[in-house]
């Protein structure tokens, strides 16, 4: 009798997994960074690997892409978990709307590099905001909660502010505005006490 023809599903062997983790990190990198040097043999030579396993693990300039963007929302969404338990309400918000102008330069700079449209995949871009805006909810509420941050803010409200903040820069060095205009934006949601409003007199 001959050997069965029934296959089994293999999984990924250890390098290969430890192979795409590595690009999709060297990715993050270098697109976030921009400029002339961002490209796709520039993201194998930073995962130290040949361009040709970049290839096999990512055929198109897409599908490296959406799995990179994807990777960086999923951490989003994990970071919010991770942050309700370790930080103050408004430091906890503070901080995830920080990270999510890394998520904001990655995806331009490998939407200038990579020369895709800006729009993408509408699934991507549906998933993405579902998830970010869900994040930001429970950080958003837990704050208002705590009588800290104002409640007239929804969570679409804050993603919007932030993405306007991040589109409306596009010099180098762009992050390190955003990220002190990001410190004000949210300082000006607190909940100010009576003290705080009292206007001192001469």
């Amino acid at each position: 009798m001959g050997r069965s023809s029934t296959k089994t599903t293999r999984r990924p062997r250890a390098d290969a997994v430890r192979n795409r983790e590595r690009l999709l990190e060297a990715a993050k990198a270098v697109f976030s960074a921009g400029g002339p040097d961002a490209s796709l043999e520039a993201v194998a030579r930073r995962a130290e690997v040949g361009i040709g396993t970049l290839y096999r693990h990512f055929p198109t300039r897409e599908a490296l892409f959406e799995a990179v963007y994807r990777r960086e929302v999923d951490q989003l969404g994990e970071l919010a978990e991770q942050l309700m338990g370790e930080a103050e309400p408004v430091d906890a918000l503070r901080r995830w709307l920080e990270s999510n102008v890394e998520l904001v330069a990655t995806k331009k700079g490998m939407l200038a590099a990579l020369a895709l449209a800006a729009h993408g995949p509408s699934d991507l871009y549906a998933y993405t905001f579902d998830r970010l805006t869900k994040a930001v909810g429970t950080l958003l509420d837990r704050a208002v909660a705590a009588g800290e941050i104002r409640p007239d803010i929804g969570a679409e409200d804050l993603l919007r502010a932030l993405v306007g903040m991040c589109y409306m820069h596009d010099q180098p060095g762009w992050q390190k505005t955003v990220l002190r205009l990001v410190n004000v934006f949210v300082d000006g949601l607190r909940v100010q006490t009576k003290v705080q409003r009292k206007i001192p007199t001469g």
